[in-house]
């Protein structure tokens, strides 16, 4: 008889069955299987298994020490090639989230007004049952496309199964990412006309221009950006040590640690990259047939507008901000320095991401940042060559739930509020928290009152709007699947296996077969396994049908415990053939693209700033705030912890009368206002302000809140409707604010002390100021 997927569920959540170990640091693994020892066994030795980390985007491989049944330690998966043993401190979080006292143990019903955070256990059966009711009900009116899943990003297999479950229900599928970066997505597309992100070899890079991204702390993959960084300072490579210039609004942990910070008007990113490009066309030290592609024969009159001369002084309205001199260097001089540094340091890398894309005009922007990489012949080259190397195809179909836009996102907010969306299921995603408060997500539950299921084990911002909340399996505790993106520049796929069972009294599900057993009880021809272990290894079976790759075995059941004793499957053969392609047209880009960024103004006077918010180095957008060892994580550019700040440059705060601790209210055009806490910062422009997202939430448990109540605020709230006029996603680096006193003061709790920061052998009034535009 064949097993239902009902009653596979009633099982499985006994053990974590067909896990298999590996031994490190060998370069070697051999397996070492403990599936048919007795798990109460007690041995006094460790085990250590591969499998990946979801505690942020980047996914890294990851190894975990397993020592009598329990996780004891994380780290970096030395094999995996986007991270090659390295891994950030929210990997090493997932121990206190699997051991999280407040951890739901079984599925929830409300028992109260919708928000009151009132719930009542119930049983597994009672719960599913519920849901399916909701869902057939929907199934007998013909209204399958009232009901929506909502998750976070999804790749790989996970993404397959959700978007299987979506199609052949009938139903929409939208993924939620708090701080969007379509912009890139799109910029990739137009110039390199690419659909996956480019590997950015900085490891093999000399000279390395940056606009925006923080690539050493959060953007994309900072794991592998930083072993990048590190091998590009390395005197012992042959090729001397490489140079880094970031670019950026704000002073960031990439902008401490660049050669030259370049602080730049928010937004005109861009301009200082046509300015760049200008100067290397004019001067003809860039690639002359690229030169002559960009420019549609022109040559450098293309763009005279931009020129460097041009573009620094500050009537101009493409001024760029550049203070009028930097260490002695005029700003002009600085901009054709770079170009001449950047023309010349083969092989050179520009790259560009965060605030320089989340602009009205950010496709725009990260356009002209990468078209930079034509004129110094950095596109496309092999893996290892430096500059831009482009990814090929995974080796087998790849679904993926690329996150929606704010357009999008006001549009469902719309339908929900209307009562069109009629059931909602959101998992790895928290929307009531994650979304500005223009959009009104969590009004717009109260008025359309949809049945929402949330698969989560914590009582979130968006639980506590639930009506049924189901504790899923975490990641350490279930079967996975990636294609990472960006990749390493040759094919890869990584494998997640489930490393330990989840703790007496805790009953969570795997969500993927939550969603399997749904789909064939709702009667759905989604054409998959019943279970979602059996779909990973359908995966691996092609994997080895392909015959090549990292792993090799003449069986079958060999190569599935070789892929998980490495964490998955690589070939550094399979890398992008093609031809690079054709230089875009700077000229043309430059005519249907606006190089001036649309703000939304808060007043006028002098505490008005442009607000910067850049996530949380530990906590991200706030899916740590939890784990207490997230939260006390020292900022690494401040040392704050366990609060939201806003670093405001030092002199302004001095001229406004505010000091270290004092609480201010910043508000946005429309009203909205959230309350920080100052932190003067001698590397704020003074006509900008940053404030870290993560805080501010009115659920998540003890470590997220204070005494019951939010912990901080959030940034995001008071993000302004603006959004990129390429993609329709939110313009998040586009919001101007207002400060004011509060009169209260708080201290910062911080490890820096009491001593204000400043910039060694800088004296206060020699600071960089940076006019406002």
């Amino acid at each position: 008889m064949k097993l239902s997927r009902r009653d596979f569920l009633k099982w499985s959540s006994l053990s974590a069955i067909g896990a298999v170990s590996c031994i490190f640091p060998e370069r070697e693994m051999r397996m070492s299987s403990s599936v048919e020892m007795p798990e109460d066994l007690v041995t006094g030795r460790d085990n250590w298994y591969a499998t990946l980390c979801e505690q942020c985007p980047e996914r890294e491989g990851i190894i975990v020490r397993v020592m009598e049944g329990r996780a004891k330690k994380i780290q970096g998966n030395p094999l995996y090639p986007t991270n090659l043993g390295g891994q950030s401190a929210r990997c090493e979080g997932g121990l206190q989230a699997i051991y999280h006292p407040e951890r739901l143990s079984g599925p929830m019903l409300r028992a109260g007004p919708r928000g009151s955070g009132h719930f009542e256990p119930t049983t597994w059966q009672d719960a599913l049952g519920r849901v399916t009711g909701q869902m057939r009900q929907l199934q007998a009116e013909g209204d399958t496309g009232a009901a929506l899943v909502v998750t976070d990003p999804l790749r790989g297999q996970m993404a397959n199964v959700v978007g299987r479950f979506a199609s052949s229900f009938g139903c929409r599928h939208v993924a939620l990412e708090a701080l969007e970066q379509h912009s890139l997505d799109r910029a990739v597309r137009d110039v390199f006309g690419q659909q996956r992100l480019p590997d950015l070899d900085i490891d093999n890079s000399s000279y390395v221009l940056s606009f925006g991204a923080d690539v050493l702390s959060t953007w994309l993959s900072p794991v592998r950006y930083s072993r990048g960084y590190g091998r590009l300072r390395d005197h012992s490579n042959g090729g001397g040590r490489g140079l880094l210039v970031h670019a950026d609004p704000r002073y960031s942990m990439t902008a401490a640690n660049a050669d030259q910070w370049i602080p730049v008007v928010p937004g005109r990113s861009g301009v200082l990259a046509l300015s760049i490009a200008h100067e290397i066309i004019s001067q003809e030290m860039g690639d002359p047939e690229a030169a002559r592609a960009m420019t549609g024969g022109a040559g450098a009159a293309a763009l005279e507008d931009f020129s460097a001369d041009r573009v620094v002084r500050p009537d101009n309205p493409l001024y760029v901000g550049i203070p009028e001199s930097i260490r002695g260097v005029a700003a002009a001089d600085l901009i054709r320095n770079v170009a001449h540094d950047f023309a010349n340091g083969h092989p050179a890398l520009a790259l560009g991401g965060g605030e320089a894309g989340a602009q009205s005009n950010g496709t725009f922007n990260l356009s002209a940042i990468y078209a930079l990489n034509y004129l110094v012949g950095s596109v496309g080259g092999p893996p290892g060559s430096g500059g831009v190397v482009f990814n090929p195809s995974p080796p087998l179909p790849a679904a993926t739930a690329a996150p929606a836009s704010l357009t999008d996102w006001t549009a469902v907010a719309e339908d929900v509020r209307e009562g069109n969306i009629r059931v909602i299921m959101v998992r790895g995603a928290n929307p009531v928290h994650s979304l500005p408060g223009s959009v009104e997500f969590a009004s717009a539950i109260t008025t359309g009152r949809p049945f929402i299921v949330s698969f989560s084990n914590f009582l979130d911002d968006t639980a506590m709007m639930a009506d049924v909340v189901l504790p899923q399996r975490l990641y350490l505790e279930d079967w996975g699947h990636d294609v990472p993106n960006p990749g390493p520049g040759y094919q890869m796929v990584g494998f997640q296996q489930p490393v330990v069972n989840p703790l007496p009294g805790l009953d969570p599900r795997s969500f993927p077969d939550l969603l399997l057993t749904m789909s064939q009880e709702l009667g759905l021809d989604d054409g998959l396994p019943n279970t979602f272990r059996d779909v990973v290894r359908e995966e691996a079976r092609a994997l080895h049908g392909l015959g090549r790759g990292s792993v090799e075995a003449a069986t079958f059941e060999g190569f599935w415990n070789g892929l998980l004793q490495q964490g998955g499957w690589w070939d550094e053969e399979a890398v992008f053939r093609g031809a690079p392609p054709t230089p875009p047209n700077l000229a043309e880009m430059v005519s249907q693209g606006s190089a001036t960024p649309v703000v939304r103004t808060a007043g006028g006077g002098g505490n008005v700033f442009r607000m910067i918010p850049f996530l949380s180095n530990s906590l991200l957008d706030g899916r740590g705030a939890h784990i207490p060892w997230l939260q006390a994580a020292p900022d690494p550019m401040t040392s704050v912890t366990w609060e939201t700040w806003v670093e405001i440059n030092s002199r302004k705060a001095r001229e406004m009368g505010l000091r270290e601790g004092d609480v201010v209210r910043l508000v946005n055009e429309a009203g909205l206002a959230i309350q920080a806490v100052v932190y003067p910062h001698p590397a704020m422009p003074p006509n900008v302000v940053g404030v870290p997202v993560g805080q501010g939430h009115r659920a998540s448990g003890e470590y997220a809140m204070r005494d019951g109540e939010r912990r901080g605020d959030n940034p995001i709230h008071i993000l302004a409707p603006e959004t990129d006029a390429a993609t329709g996603s939110l313009a998040w680096g586009a919001t101007e604010v207002r400060l004011e006193t509060t009169g209260r003061n708080a201290r910062l709790s911080k490890f820096e002390g009491i001593v204000p920061a400043f910039p060694i052998g800088v004296r206060d009034e020699d600071i960089v100021q940076v006019t406002r535009e």
